[in-house]
């Protein structure tokens, strides 16, 4: 198990990142770090279509990018489910078989998954999966499994407070949360009820952000936040 307070203290270490591309870095980085495993894949999460999104991948061969994986994970029962109870989930042997994607070809002596969700509060905006373990590695216990979990949920927390300094000249505070709530599929009375406003001045924060940042509609403004490394 993997203290609290250590996962706490390496977080702090992604204060230090100047870029996107660095943020996404350093949370694998820091992963490998803290836990047993050999590998890190990232990806995004949106919950239109249920799609996975590859960003990049950190082994022994170094750093990949894997915007080529694109997934609906309810093809892939492990990782739907760490996200539907928003815990990490471990799977080895028969079910390792059982709930992977055969179009996935890994070494033969992988047969084991662990998959982390990245979530802010009740809203899941990407995962971590790691297929390679280290030497020590024993086995996976629920103090480890929650080590995963709370790890999940710092880095959400980290990516929600960060947001660059473009968007303080371009988006007001409210118009760029109410992006990334679109960004992780939360419907205009759902943002109503959470941000407690209007739907009315939800979409009039969705419309000056739209025209903003000059775009056509709610999914291109969206795809240009990403883009830019504003939100992910």
């Amino acid at each position: 198990m993997v203290s609290d307070y250590t996962i706490q203290e390496h977080i702090r270490k992604l204060e230090v990142s100047t870029s996107h591309e660095e943020h996404m870095y350093n949370i694998l980085d820091i992963y490998m770090n803290l836990f047993p495993v050999r590998n890190a894949y990232l990806f995004r999460y949106s919950p239109f279509g249920f799609l996975g999104e590859g960003i990049i991948l950190i082994s022994n061969d170094g750093l990949s990018h894997i915007r080529e994986i694109r997934d609906d994970i309810r093809s892939l029962p492990i990782i739907f489910s760490a996200i539907c109870e928003r815990k990490a989930k471990f799977c080895s042997g028969i079910e390792y078989l059982k709930q992977t994607s055969s179009k996935y070809i890994f070494p033969s002596s992988v047969n084991s998954m662990i998959a982390v969700p990245i979530c802010f509060g009740s809203v899941v905006v990407g995962y971590i999966c790691s297929t390679e373990f280290k030497d020590d590695f024993i086995n996976m216990d629920d103090k480890l499994l929650s080590s995963f979990t709370y790890y999940g949920k710092l880095i959400g927390k980290f990516l929600e407070n960060t947001t660059g300094a473009y968007h303080s000249i371009i988006l007001s505070k409210r118009e760029l949360e109410v992006m990334k709530r679109i960004a992780w599929g939360e419907s205009t009375k759902e943002m109503a009820d959470s941000m407690n406003i209007s739907e009315l001045t939800v979409k009039q924060y969705v419309k000056s952000a739209i025209k903003k940042l000059g775009a056509n509609n709610r999914s291109h403004a969206v795809g240009e936040l990403i883009r830019k490394g504003i939100i992910s």
